[in-house]
């Protein structure tokens, strides 16, 4: 995979590199290590498999979800271990934008209401689902947004104490010495 601001094919069209024993071809995106990396250099694509992830794991677990013997506790902790890991695998790195951030909570209270269930009302005589305020209010946990900022101040704890000649730390303090294309920059880390 080339990456580079302008998309180009101008050299070597065929899409493939060539060495002595291998021939490589070029690809749009691939997964390495968990994460897809993509040619624009974005996670977009990425959070959503990691999305269709979670919601595989989600209708897998449906059943215990839907159970009403099973106790609200242990689907909470089933919740929380299983589909939220899922998730937020490798997230420290993420730059997220204001859409990618709804999605993902609108994701999860889907979840929540699947483990809440919906609420019985005496006055109108039917039942209702639970708005956001009472999700958030009787589950008394972080969301899955404030476990990502919490993640990615870890790591830059982690890179902050490390000794200077390692490589997070040299590349979170790097100055390229280049000038900025034109328009809006892209959101940072």
């Amino acid at each position: 995979m080339i990456l580079k601001r302008k998309n180009s094919l101008k050299k070597n069209k065929t899409g493939h590199l060539k060495t002595k024993n291998s021939k490589f071809e070029r690809v749009e995106n691939f997964k390495y290590l968990g994460i897809i990396l993509n040619k624009n250099n974005t996670n977009q694509t990425d959070l959503q498999e990691r999305i269709k992830n979670a919601n595989k794991t989600y209708f897998m677990l449906q059943k215990f979800f839907k159970n009403k013997n099973t106790s609200k506790k242990l689907k909470l902790r089933l919740k929380n271990t299983i589909t939220e890991k899922t998730l937020a695998y490798a997230s420290e790195t993420w730059t997220l934008t204001k859409g990618d951030r709804k999605q993902w909570n609108i994701f999860e209270r889907k979840v929540y209401r699947r483990i809440l269930g919906p609420v019985y009302e005496n006055e109108k005589e039917n039942w209702r689902i639970l708005t956001n305020k009472e999700i958030y209010a009787s589950v008394k946990k972080p969301t899955i947004m404030e476990k990502i900022r919490l993640k990615k101040l870890r790591w830059f704890g982690h890179v902050q104490r490390m000794e200077e000649n390692r490589i997070p730390k040299r590349v979170l303090y790097m100055n390229l010495g280049t000038t900025r294309l034109r328009g809006r920059p892209r959101n940072r880390w």
